[in-house]
């Protein structure tokens, strides 16, 4: 997992709760990184998972709602670090249909070791976008708290439910989108 998911999180934790709270995951998760993160490297996602359970123990915040909202702020983060892959979409869904042709694409341009997930598509009607998600990672909830930022961001009302499709593992997910006028 890329250095600068770790890095966003981090911020995220400090923003939201404390840096004593940053201070306390990093010191009580047994990171093989020693919780030394740069934006460029490249760290087991185990590691995040031992600081969102940390954070979930201290704060009592269930750790999927921890991820999903990591995944809205780490949309908003994205959006500020790379407004070019933003821009050239006028909705959430064209935006969403072109993750994997052409984000993802040009993510392995800049960091050719990245781990991407999967994203395979349907459009069954002008409002509704089908999108199975699909990792080696159980970040599920990540993905669909990326959905929820996106859909903020270009202020659509959008409804998202979410069918698991990895018993419970979080690697697998068909999220089926409405958008609401």
């Amino acid at each position: 997992m890329k250095g600068m998911v770790f890095t966003t999180f981090l911020e995220m934790v400090e923003e939201k709760f404390s840096v004593d709270m940053v201070d306390h995951m990093i010191e009580t998760s047994d990171l093989p990184s020693g919780g030394s993160y740069t934006s460029v490297g490249t760290y087991d996602h185990g590691e995040m998972i031992r600081l969102v359970v940390k954070l979930s123990e201290k704060s009592g915040i269930p750790v999927s709602d921890l991820v999903r909202t990591f995944g809205e702020y780490l949309f908003g983060q994205l959006v500020e670090m790379h407004p070019q892959f933003i821009d050239e979409a006028a909705t959430a869904f064209e935006l969403l249909r072109s993750v994997d042709k052409y984000i993802h694409v040009e993510v392995r341009k800049l960091y050719p070791d990245a781990e991407l997930p999967g994203f395979e598509y349907e459009t069954p009607g002008p409002d509704t976008l089908i999108l199975i998600y699909r990792s080696s990672r159980p970040f599920a909830d990540l993905a669909e708290g990326l959905l929820i930022g996106c859909a903020r961001h270009y202020e659509e009302n959008i409804a998202i439910l979410r069918e698991d499709l990895s018993d419970g593992q979080g690697t697998a997910a068909r999220f089926t989108l409405t958008r609401e006028k």
